[in-house]
């Protein structure tokens, strides 16, 4: 692995597309808003953008549900719209990664409509997984998987002769097939899909599920039938198979085509070992690891995490990833407590993370100290959880709610029309416009904090070494000499030695405050 790869340090900058910045005024964020602010991105510092997926989609899952891997959806804008975007970020020295989804396709998908028309033992069929049902006239499901978002996995079709026929699997919504990797049609299809992107000058993808897509043989039923929204459960035979490594080293194939490309993986495995093996040096360049956005604000449990994560690459001579929130992932603020405490804990937490050495993850918004909309309109909600729950949960539009941009009022120049979702009123002092003009603000901190991290020579090197901290603190010295502490106890604790860089918090008397933090070199 060079050392000087790119995407070793970087700081990503993770674009839920619809919730960015609308350039076409119907409410919806798309790829011109997006470039129309690179400008803004440039200024935040940041190194890569990772778009979540602007595919052609119905929209079942947010995008997630692609009809077509290899144009763009009209919500969004265009393939011209997508090439006219990389152009400018890349004169602007930004690199751009782009979500793929390897694990099902939508049901709109010509490949699926072609699946259901064909029959039982088609090789239309043999792209999912469809399977006759249980039962002496087959009407139960074929397994006892549960489905990501409530309800049963499977969901039995129609055959083109009008009777019920076989169920086909889908881990997420019935919008949702899941592909049959074992069929070398799947393979060779999402292969030329990456040259595709690759070729236009995409910089690498993050890949959605990336411990799923292989099954186990057979099938089996689960020992514990539990559905949780993308949490880690080692034994879930969903997920983590041993196959599915052969399908990334497949993949790892044509990335290593293109110089610098790179590929992360969402991989929610919660065993160290297995973890490290999707990133050896044949496999991904990077998998997220959520423990920092899974664990709350107290000094052992984020000692801990740190750790952990640091731990489970180093076997493999992995980089370690963090973030503290995504588009699936209620936003730090609100997690840490919420009001004036919840925003300087998610300060604190963002110094944390920015000194840690490997790659960063910053989900819009969270430059911004946005916290979750956890009392958005019933009749509003989007997210397919909502419905597959019968109403009994809310899903993840919660954190998905729009960037503000400027002005005092609603929509806050996010769009000139209505947004997909409503923007509080109370966020009008959290606004771009409005935080830059405060030196003191959560997105000048960021600013100050990516541009220290890019230039200062202390945040170089992969090794970090422990402290001895007062009870509920903790404090880390990076090989290249930067030292971070952070204090989530009750009380002000005294600075370690050094010069001080930069907090989270106003410093009086040498002293680090409550739910703050601190770099010193």
């Amino acid at each position: 692995m060079p050392v000087s790869a790119w995407w070793q340090s970087a700081v990503f900058y993770q674009v839920y597309p619809r919730s960015f910045a609308d350039g076409d005024g119907d409410g919806v964020g798309d790829l011109t808003g997006l470039r129309e602010r690179l400008g803004y991105l440039e200024l935040l510092g940041i190194d890569a953008l990772w778009i979540c997926p602007v595919m052609r989609s119905p929209m079942a899952d947010g995008g997630y549900d692609v009809s077509d891997p290899r144009d763009i959806d009209p919500l969004f804008g265009s393939v011209a719209d997508l090439d006219a975007l990389v152009a400018e970020a890349h004169a602007r020295g930004i690199r751009v990664t782009m979500d793929l989804v390897p694990n099902h396709t939508s049901d709109r998908h010509p490949w699926f409509a072609a699946a259901v028309a064909a029959g039982p033992g088609s090789p239309e069929r043999a792209r999912y997984l469809f399977r006759d049902g249980r039962g002496p006239d087959g009407s139960l499901p074929p397994n006892n998987w549960p489905s990501i978002f409530g309800g049963p996995a499977w969901t039995r079709i129609v055959e083109p002769d009008g009777r019920p026929g076989q169920w086909y699997l889908h881990i997420f919504a019935p919008e949702q097939p899941d592909l049959n990797w074992e069929n070398p049609e799947v393979a060779a299809d999402f292969e030329t899909t990456m040259r595709f992107w690759l070729d236009r000058g995409i910089d690498g993808f993050r890949i959605d599920v990336a411990h799923g897509m292989a099954k186990p043989a057979g099938l089996p039923d689960m020992d514990r039938v539990e559905s949780r929204l993308l949490k880690h459960d080692d034994h879930d035979p969903r997920f983590n198979n041993p196959g599915v490594h052969d399908i990334h080293r497949r993949l790892r194939k044509v990335i290593d085509q293109y110089p610098d490309a790179v590929a992360i993986g969402e991989v929610w495995v919660d065993d160290n070992l297995r973890f490290g093996e999707y990133v050896r040096p044949d496999e991904l360049h990077l998998a997220f690891n959520f423990r920092l956005a899974e664990t709350p604000f107290e000094a052992t449990g984020i000692r801990a995490a740190i750790d952990n994560s640091m731990q489970a690459v180093a076997a493999v001579g992995g980089t370690p990833t963090w973030t503290l929130s995504n588009h699936d992932v209620p936003r730090e603020v609100t997690r840490y407590g919420g009001g004036a405490a919840g925003v300087d804990r998610a300060r604190a937490m963002m110094l944390v993370e920015l000194a840690l050495p490997g790659a960063v993850f910053v989900y819009n918004g969270s430059e911004l100290g946005l916290p979750n909309v956890d009392d958005l309109p019933e009749a509003v909600l989007q997210d397919p959880t909502w419905e597959r729950s019968g109403h009994t949960e809310r899903g993840r539009d919660g954190c998905r709610v729009p960037m503000p941009w400027e002005g005092e009022l609603p929509p806050f120049g996010f769009t000139a029309g209505r947004p997909w979702l409503p923007i509080p009123a109370s966020w009008a002092a959290l606004t771009v416009e409005a935080q830059l003009e405060h030196l003191d603000s959560t997105l000048s901190l960021y600013r100050m904090a990516i541009a220290l991290r890019g230039s200062r020579v202390e945040f170089q090197g992969s090794g970090m070494d422990w402290y001895g901290s007062p009870p509920g603190c903790l404090a880390f010295r990076r090989s290249g000499g930067l030292v971070c502490a952070l204090n989530t106890s009750g009380a002000p604790i005294p600075l370690p030695p050094g010069e001080l860089l930069l907090a989270s918090a106003p410093i009086e008397g040498g002293r680090l405050p409550a739910n703050a933090a601190a770099w010193l070199v």
